[in-house]
């Protein structure tokens, strides 16, 4: 006959899972989609503001760093012209000693004459 060894150790476990019911699984999923979705929009938008915030903020970084470049080749500028306006007052020291000594020697020149 048969015996209770052999009966199948699987047997009678598939009777004792409950049946699923797929309805209820949606219903759920939709619920807990419900609960947390709001949440996670509100997030998503959040997140994009501050996105689009950090690229102004860095647009505004990279124009006030080009500012600074700017003021810096101003004053590189502003040096040049002053070493420029230097070396010209030095120049024109020159020309006018020159020209004295032209006016004094043409002076001894005349005066040797006589």
């Amino acid at each position: 006959g048969v015996g209770p060894s052999d009966a199948s150790p699987d047997e009678g476990v598939v009777e004792d899972l409950p049946l699923i019911d797929e309805k209820a699984v949606e219903q759920l999923a939709e619920g807990l989609i419900s609960h947390y979705l709001p949440d996670l929009q509100r997030s998503k938008s959040a997140l994009q503001e501050l996105t689009q915030n950090q690229v102004v903020l860095l647009e505004t970084l990279e124009q006030e760093i080009s500012k600074f470049k700017d003021c810096n080749s101003i004053v590189d500028i502003n040096a040049l012209f002053s070493e420029a306006k230097h070396y010209h007052n030095k120049l024109v020291n020159i020309r006018n000693e020159m020209m004295m000594l032209h006016e004094k020697t043409s002076k001894l020149k005349v005066s040797g004459i006589n």
